[in-house]
């Protein structure tokens, strides 16, 4: 073999070496992992608070049983509209009725009772008793002065012992009379005494009987206290609307209505995120029952406990809402969202591009590499963020306008990484949030 070609065979087997060791080498290393980036861009920022309510009317009227009996009639249904004054519902009052006419013939009886005892006791008694007393003592006074006489008969000769004897057994037995009587006349004057202080108690207690029976009897006649609309009709041992002949109890629900042209929203806000509200914040209604409509109203009454509501722990934010076509009823359970602060004009960042470490928050800042075209380096770098929507934080510190920040991917993003950015996304984001 001639020198010439010797030398080039050990060429192209050195050449080999070399392709073979850069191949080596060039297949142990990882590809570069490719990722979004997205611009910050200014924008305006609504922070709201989503939960879930349930509406109630703000000034209801429940109206129940006062007596135990049946409903005779039924003269609305729910839902609809009354005036004051209009008849809803009436019950049976029958045995109300006749305990009522009892009981004021026993009124009458205890005004006469109290007048009675007032003027010294009824007439024909005290009459009656003063004039037996009278008669009494003058039978009494007779035989006295007869006794006198036949004395004095007795020592003229012109009566005799039998005479005087007789006439003082019948003196003895006048005295008696007198002394009985008198003992009445003391007793009926005790009596007179008791009732002038008892009578006016058994008076009131009468009057307040015959009151509550009144009542009873209006009460068999149920009308509205006011204009509004009945939402609801109390409910049978069925547990079906009442209706004429149903058995009520007293205190049994008959009806509730109320203005519905405002309601209120009991609003259940979660523990965390009860420090941002505020009275008179904007507040939207929705209900899953009319997916296209929405109810605007204010915030009223911010919550000053927490209590227990279905395994959460919540305040009850009280929510004053228009219902000017009275479709939101009351109980029925609402969509609520409260608008409590609002950026305008502020530069922003995707909630996904934010990472939290602590109570710190950071993002990756994508920096231009030296290691190659297209190629690019990670900074992880501290931020500190304002108001956040459902999508987006207010960025107030370290970050300017035209950086890069990168999206989470397949890959965990790391500081000093080597990436290849393949879109950026701010554009896009931009598009997505004025749209």
């Amino acid at each position: 073999m001639d020198r010439k070609l010797r030398n080039r065979i050990l060429l192209y087997l050195g050449l080999a070496a070399v392709l073979a060791f850069v191949l080596v080498e060039l297949s142990g290393r990882k590809p570069v992992p490719k990722i979004s980036a997205v611009a910050p861009v200014r924008e305006n920022l609504v922070s709201s608070i989503s939960s879930n309510g349930k509406v109630e009317p703000i000034a209801p009227y429940v109206m129940r049983a006062q007596l135990d009996t049946f409903v005779l009639k039924i003269s609305v249904h729910e839902g609809q509209t009354v005036k004051k004054g209009q008849v809803l519902l009436e019950l049976d009052v029958k045995d109300a009725a006749a305990q009522l006419a009892e009981a004021q013939a026993k009124l009458l009886k205890a005004e006469d009772d109290l007048r009675a005892a007032r003027a010294g006791g009824k007439i024909d008694e005290a009459a009656r008793v003063t004039g037996d007393l009278a008669k009494a003592q003058a039978e009494r006074d007779r035989f006295q002065k007869n006794n006198d006489v036949l004395q004095r008969l007795i020592a003229q000769k012109a009566a005799t012992q039998d005479e005087l004897e007789a006439n003082d057994l019948a003196l003895i037995k006048a005295q008696a009379e007198v002394a009985r009587l008198t003992a009445v006349k003391q007793e009926f004057e005790r009596g007179v005494k008791l009732d002038t202080d008892q009578t006016p108690l058994r008076l009131q207690q009468v009057q307040n009987e015959v009151a509550a029976l009144e009542e009873k009897v209006r009460q068999g006649r149920i009308t509205a206290p006011a204009d509004g609309t009945l939402y609801s009709l109390g409910r049978s041992a069925e547990s079906t609307p009442l209706k004429a002949g149903d058995y009520v109890k007293v205190g049994d629900l008959l009806a509730e209505m109320a203005d519905l042209h405002k309601v209120r929203v009991r609003a259940f806000i979660d523990e965390p995120e009860l420090g941002a509200l505020e009275t008179n914040q904007p507040v939207k209604i929705t209900w899953d029952a009319l997916p296209s409509k929405t109810w605007a109203g204010k915030t009223e009454t911010v919550p000053k406990q927490v209590v227990p509501h279905q395994n959460r722990s919540v305040g009850e934010l009280l929510c004053a809402v228009n219902n000017d076509n009275l479709e939101l009823l009351p109980n029925i359970n609402v969509n609520v969202r409260i608008n409590s602060r609002e950026r305008i004009g502020v530069l922003s960042v995707p909630r996904g591009a934010v990472e939290a470490d602590g109570g710190r928050r950071y993002v990756f800042v994508v920096r231009k590499s030296q290691l190659g075209v297209g190629k690019s380096t990670l900074e992880k770098r501290e931020i500190h963020v304002g108001i956040a929507d459902a999508t987006n934080y207010e960025v107030v510190s370290g970050l300017q306008e035209g950086e890069l920040v990168a999206l989470p991917g397949d890959v965990d993003l790391r500081d000093g990484m080597t990436v290849i950015v393949i879109t950026t996304e701010a554009a896009l984001f931009r598009g997505r949030r004025n749209g």
